[in-house]
């Protein structure tokens, strides 16, 4: 058996082995992934694991992984599998001679997990802490706990955002969050706004309750805890179960020149194939 206090040392991060949980804790440096980093240290109690994987990894290294249980940590849910391979927490990088004591410890844990492949009820691992606040393409984010606020910069927030005014969105009001990755085609957060608000807009740009992201605006190490903070916030405030966000149908027109600008950043190198590809088919399915 594991002892309590035993450490499982890979690259970016450790693993402490505890009674019911695992600790992780990330290294500071400047090859450490910066969400790790920020992320500082989790504690992942045993019943918020679903698996446990061990496999060959690139150049002799093996990965051990833990697969978080659906529903039972907020800074997952809220990545929604946007998350690239190197910046996944839940992934322990060892040497490959280190392989037989990564089996151990795989085993050990999987001994201990319970077979409820049920969605969590709560959120099982603790949130990043508020406040928190990162500056996106268009306007500043900021979350104290209890409400979330845009202030609009005037150099990138859209003529609309500008008519409504700095925005304040108290958790209570809120049903979820949705955010699109930095790193992808419009990326953007948006607060997911409670059923008897008004219709929220299509695209992020035009909507006061969306900020987006850039060119150095909106990272992920900065945008993703603080919308896994205010996702947590919300479950916590009573408001129900998550929605995913049903964007609204666009006119034709709209589309069109959305796909005619899409091909120009084609063209231009700023989108690969596979970005302009996925992207089309997201917008034509949308007619």
């Amino acid at each position: 058996m594991a002892r309590m206090g035993d450490v499982l040392a890979g690259f970016h991060a450790a693993w402490e082995f505890e009674s019911d949980s695992v600790l992780i804790r990330f290294e500071r440096g400047i090859r450490t992934p910066k969400l790790f980093q920020a992320l500082g240290e989790r504690r992942i109690p045993l019943e918020a694991i679903a698996a446990v994987t061990l496999t060959p990894g690139k150049r002799g290294t093996v990965v051990l992984r833990a697969l978080p249980r659906a529903g039972a940590d907020p800074l997952m849910e809220a990545a929604a599998g946007q998350l690239k391979e190197g910046c996944d927490p839940y992934r322990l990088v060892l040497p490959a001679e280190r392989e037989t004591l990564a089996e151990y410890y795989a085993d050990e844990l999987r001994g201990q997990l319970t077979e409820d492949d049920e969605p969590a009820e709560r959120y099982l691992v603790s949130p990043p802490e508020a406040p928190l606040q990162f500056k996106a393409y268009d306007g500043k984010a900021s979350f104290d706990g209890k409400s979330v606020s845009f202030r609009w910069f005037w150099t990138g927030a859209s003529s609309a955002k500008w008519k409504a005014g700095d925005q304040s969105f108290p958790v209570a009001d809120l049903s979820g969050v949705e955010w699109r990755s930095p790193e992808v085609f419009e990326g953007h957060l948006r607060l997911l706004r409670r059923e008897s608000a008004p219709a929220q807009p299509a695209q992020a740009d035009q909507d006061p309750a969306a900020v987006v992201f850039g060119l150095g605006y909106g990272p992920v190490h900065e945008s993703l805890p603080f919308a896994a903070a205010v996702l947590s916030a919300v479950r916590v405030s009573g408001s129900g179960a998550l929605p995913t966000a049903a964007a609204p149908r666009r006119d034709p027109a709209d589309i069109a020149e959305r796909i005619r600008h899409l091909g120009e950043l084609h063209e231009a190198g700023l989108v690969t194939d596979e970005e302009f590809t996925s992207k089309k088919a997201e917008l034509l399915a949308e007619l």
